[in-house]
């Protein structure tokens, strides 16, 4: 055993020591120990040796701790007060109830799906702590593959080996337009209607099965796409538009609450779909914490439109 855990006491000794620095009486000590006086004082005597100083002066009518004995005395009750609460701590994380959960989201999980489910999780499980990191769906698969998330919102392009998932929302999208396009009056409108807007898209190798989805829509409507600008995060390219940049796309989901500056339009005919998942490696096996995180999840159910 290496020299730094070698020591010349046992934790009985430290156990024993407390109780006769509270009660400062060997007899009383004793029957609270539920062990015999001189067995008590022989310990005692045991540890004054081990750590080379005496902690009681004792007389026939009082015992008192001695300078060494009351620094013994402060640093030994937290010690053992903190061992004692181990075995529930450890209860504790066996049963899900604390913990961390590194998670990772995209902007567009943040913008549907995603509060609602932390809402619920922090009600169920106030003592699981959530690290979360918004990030592309590229960077939360490599991520999740090498074992440092958790879990991923993410939109999948094909079937993830090694990783299980979970549907959580599967919609049609439509425009996002400046206030103030020419459009905008329109109750729906169709991606040919678009040819002449520039589009703010974001870079093909964040999420390389949405962008080519976006590019096949308008193959399908018989136009090509004006792109304006790609940038990431989500955030940026909506602030693009309310800047009047151009127009991007956006699930209805995603629309519910937009400032002024911009105004959300359903698209008919072609138009690219946005899938959410929930993603998690299948081995090892979930632990507590996550996969109570799961189980909320899950109750949310997906949401398709």
């Amino acid at each position: 055993m290496p020299r730094e855990y070698q020591y010349d006491f046992e934790l009985r000794h430290l156990v024993y020591f407390r109780e006769v620095a509270r009660q400062l009486h060997f007899r009383r000590a004793a029957e609270v120990l539920a062990v015999a006086q001189p067995a008590l004082s022989r310990q005692i005597a045991q540890l004054e040796a081990a750590l080379d100083a005496p902690l009681f002066n004792r007389s026939r009518r009082r015992v008192e701790l001695t300078p060494a004995g009351r620094l013994l005395a402060e640093r030994v009750e937290p010690l053992l007060r903190s061992l004692a609460g181990i075995p529930g701590e450890l209860r504790a994380v066996a049963d899900g109830q604390v913990g961390q959960v590194r998670i990772a989201f995209t902007g567009l999980a943040m913008a549907t799906v995603l509060p609602g489910i932390l809402r619920e999780f922090h009600r169920n499980y106030p003592g699981i702590r959530l690290e979360l990191n918004e990030s592309p769906t590229s960077v939360q698969l490599a991520a999740l593959q090498a074992g440092e998330l958790a879990c991923g919102f993410f939109h999948p392009d094909a079937p993830t080996p090694g990783l299980r998932t979970r549907l959580l929302l599967r919609e049609k999208n439509g425009v996002l337009l400046p206030a103030g396009h020419p459009l905008v009056r329109r109750p729906a409108l169709r991606l040919r209607e678009l040819a002449a807007t520039p589009f703010v898209l974001f870079p093909r190798t964040h999420n390389p099965g949405f962008y080519d989805r976006i590019l096949a829509a308008f193959a399908r409507a018989g136009v090509a796409p004006r792109i304006a600008e790609e940038v990431w995060p989500r955030a940026n390219g909506i602030g693009l538009v309310r800047a009047g940049f151009g127009a991007t796309f956006m699930c209805p989901s995603e629309a519910r609450q937009l400032p002024p500056e911009v105004v959300f339009r359903p698209l008919n005919g072609p138009a690219p779909e946005s899938r959410l998942v929930v993603g998690w490696r299948t081995t090892p096996a979930p632990e507590p914490a996550l996969a109570a995180f799961l189980t909320v999840t899950e109750a949310g159910g997906p949401r398709t439109q």
